[in-house]
This record gives structure tokens, sequence and C-alpha cells, in this order.
């Protein structure tokens, strides 16, 4: 049986600590908005492509991906000045995605990948939703 390194659990611990809790809010809101203008870029140029394999009408896609555009440029003026009106906005409009996103996927009939597409992404948001409140604290 091979001794337990207790340096390497330690470093472990670390990285699982700085993961939850060593992103600042300003790392926050970047990633917040990068995934908001790649998320809308994709549904924006493959409309058609996305809603055939994710069962959901194209112009659902389509105009959500439009939607994330302006969503992503809020992001980083908050980013900039850290406003706190801004980055609560920031906030409650991510949670008020992720509510969203999984009211479509149970009011409308996507395929399988896109049910679980949609319920991934809506815990995804609402995590940074969460992440952002608490370093906004």
């Amino acid at each position: 049986m091979a001794p337990i390194d207790n340096a390497n659990e330690e470093r472990f611990m670390n990285a699982a600590v700085i993961a939850t809790r060593g992103f600042t809010l300003k790392q926050l809101l970047v990633v917040d908005a990068v995934t908001c203008l790649v998320t809308g870029l994709a549904f924006v140029l493959a409309t058609t492509t996305l809603a055939g394999l994710l069962g959901y009408p194209a112009t659902l896609l389509f105009y959500a991906g439009l939607v994330l555009f302006p969503c992503a440029g809020l992001m980083m003026v908050a980013y900039r000045n850290l406003a706190k009106p801004l980055v609560w906005l920031v906030i409650i409009g991510n949670f008020a995605w992720a509510a969203a996103s999984v009211v479509v996927a149970f009011a409308l009939a996507p395929t399988a990948l896109g049910f679980v597409f949609t319920l991934a992404q809506a815990a995804v948001v609402a995590l940074l939703g969460f992440l952002e409140m608490r370093a906004a604290r």
C-alpha cells in the first residue's frame, strides 16, 4: 500500500478553496461577459443547426442570442466601475435567466440534448450569480 502524501492532499485542498473562493468580482464579471458573448454568437450564427439539435424554435434561440449581447456589455461596464447597482443588476439578471431557462426546458418540448443543455447552462448561470453575489459582499 502506498503511503499517504499529505503534501499532495494539502495542494488539492488549497486548489479547491481557490476554485470556490478565490475569484474576484472582476474576474467573475469577465467570465460572465465572455460566456454571454460566446453563447449569443452561437445562438445567432448557428440558429438553424442549434434549433434542430436542441429542439427549440429558431426564433427563440436567435432572439435569446441577441439579448445576450447587451447583457455582456452591461457586465463589462459593471466590471470597469464596480458600481453596486450595476453589479446587482447583473446578479439578479443571472438568477432571472436561470429561472427562465428552467421554465423553458419544462414548458417547451426540447430534445433530450436540449433539455440537458438548458438545465446545465441554467446551473452555470445560477452559479455565476451566486459567486458574484458572494464576491460583491
